[in-house]
């Protein structure tokens, strides 16, 4: 009979508020959002160290923009040079200048050191990652959630009142909480090689082909990366990669010997595309790679993991300090479902027209004319990255930044960008030169989660005021022309939607500091 569990008794963070599972990107930029937001916040990783290899080199222009609302974009910028183009399919490239975004670009940086910086970041917010500890089990009730956990201490009963599953594509968060994983199974497989040439030269940067297919190669400091199709690949998907195998394969694909002196990490992945029936199951949830595994393409699948993590992060803090329902949650799900299924259509789509040979050649042809072409070439990037994403904007006026990503706007006192990086909560931006104070008295009872921003004149164009959620998308904008009246009605329809009912209005003399007082209130000069 098995012993019973000890309580966690002096276990660092026994008592979280939320639990994380994983600590790569999806789950440290969550416990970074948690942090900031001043939830109380575990993370666990099974690993008892951070990985020695690398799975991706990039960080494309809608991470960029979700870590500019939190002032650390500049420290991912500074780790590597940035290309104004990416592949597309085949020998395709998307414009990315092309797209309406602050970061027309793709940033070149790996993956390894993006977890060094979130990881960082947690540190600074006084979130700390407990290696070496792997969840066995869990149960939730109307109480909060019961965590095994095997640590090198031995084993652990946790009690977060929420746990985030963050622990990739074998999710045992989402194998234990019995949430389902439909899509379809990996029918090609690809090996990717981390090696050592004896001719560095014997395989140059980019595609090389061969009689048996061809052969990507990117140089990286002291090594470079194969990746080529599996022509064969074993009856057991999981059998490691040996460098006699990879080896056998780069020669037959080439027609010709290339020897590698040294292999640093070797692997095979699959075009496996499949999305969690649901990203929330009462008090478990999901992000990142255990919410959704998709083909290779674009390279997107740290962005999508960074961009689960922004959507959940603030929502999660509020329901967690009790300022908004549980129902919030489900706009989680219902949100990241929707941009998870986009994703696997984008990435199948991709290496569907890419694996067909000449069959396909014509529609590769076309594609490649269409993410060049002016009127077609920002539309195809944004919707590649995920720059162009679009949220529902319940209680919504129509305005188009409704549901989008708020560009930055010049406050009075600073920006948008660094009010939502210094706060982390919601932003009201009104134009004082429309006569806004009806909607300053709307927001008023929501100033413990909301700032109020004064824009400068003409700096919020066809609009006299707009609501921007922390992940800095537009929740609601003000009609243009319409009566003050009805928009201050349908801002706190949209207030309360996003951040929960309100509190008992403040008096004058309680206004926080970034609730413009009586002087931003006064006749525009």
């Amino acid at each position: 009979m098995r012993s019973p569990l000890p309580e966690p008794t002096g276990a660092p963070h026994e008592d979280a508020d939320v639990l994380v599972v994983g600590a790569g990107p999806a789950g440290l930029t969550l416990a970074c959002e948690l942090g900031l937001a001043g939830v109380s916040v575990a993370v666990i990783e099974r690993h008892p160290a951070p990985p020695a290899f690398c799975r991706g080199f990039n960080l494309n222009a809608r991470s960029l923009e979700l870590l500019d609302r939190r002032g650390l974009a500049g420290r991912f910028l500074s780790e590597g040079p940035t290309a104004a183009t990416t592949a597309f399919v085949g020998e395709a490239r998307l414009d990315l200048a092309a797209m309406r975004t602050a970061h027309p670009y793709v940033l070149g940086i790996a993956q390894t050191r993006v977890e060094e910086i979130l990881a960082g970041r947690a540190a600074e917010l006084g979130v700390r990652v407990l290696r070496g500890h792997r969840l066995t089990g869990l149960r939730q009730d109307d109480g909060g959630v019961r965590a095994e956990v095997e640590s090198p201490g031995g084993r652990m009963l946790l009690r977060p009142g929420r746990l985030v599953g963050c622990d990739g594509g074998r999710s045992t968060v989402r194998k234990l909480a019995g949430i389902g994983f439909p899509g379809t199974p990996a029918r090609s497989f690809t090996l990717l090689g981390d090696v050592v040439l004896a001719d560095p030269q014997a395989i140059p940067f980019g595609v090389t082909a061969g009689p048996a297919g061809t052969v990507f190669a990117i140089p990286r400091p002291g090594y470079v990366r194969l990746i080529t199709h599996d022509p064969r690949p074993p009856e057991d998907r999981d059998e490691p990669v040996t460098p006699a195998r990879f080896q056998e394969v780069l020669d037959e694909v080439l027609g010709r010997h290339v020897e590698l002196a040294e292999a640093h990490w070797l692997t095979r992945f699959g075009d496996a595309a499949r999305l969690a029936e649901r990203l929330r199951h009462g008090r478990v949830m999901l992000a990142g790679d255990a919410a959704h595994i998709h083909p290779p393409a674009g390279a997107i699948g740290v962005n999508a993991a960074i961009d689960d993590a922004m959507n959940l992060g603030w929502k999660l803090a509020l329901v967690a300090r009790g300022q908004a329902p549980e129902s919030l949650l489900d706009t989680y799900h219902s949100e990241r479902h929707a941009a998870g299924a986009r994703l696997l259509r984008n990435t199948r789509a991709q290496m569907l027209v890419a694996g067909e040979g000449e069959r396909l050649a014509p529609v590769r042809e076309l594609l490649a004319e269409l993410a060049q072409a002016g009127e077609t070439a920002g539309h195809l990037a944004e919707e590649i990255t995920g720059v162009g994403t679009r949220y529902p904007a319940p209680h919504g006026s129509g305005h188009p930044w409704e549901g989008r990503m708020v560009p930055d706007v010049a406050l009075e006192r600073g920006s948008l960008l660094s009010l939502l990086a210094r706060t982390g909560r919601g932003a009201l931006l009104v134009d004082e030169c429309t006569g806004t104070h009806p909607l300053r008295e709307a927001a008023r009872p929501w100033a413990d989660r909301v700032s109020v921003g004064s824009a400068r004149p003409d700096a919020l164009p066809g609009t006299s005021a707009v609501l921007v959620r922390p992940d800095g998308h537009a929740a609601w904008a003000a009609a243009p022309c319409a009566p003050h009246h009805t928009g201050a009605r349908q801002l706190r329809a949209a207030l309360q939607h996003w951040f929960g009912p309100p509190k008992a209005a403040p008096g004058p003399d309680t206004a926080g500091p970034d609730t413009a007082g009586p002087e931003a209130t006064a006749p525009c000069r």
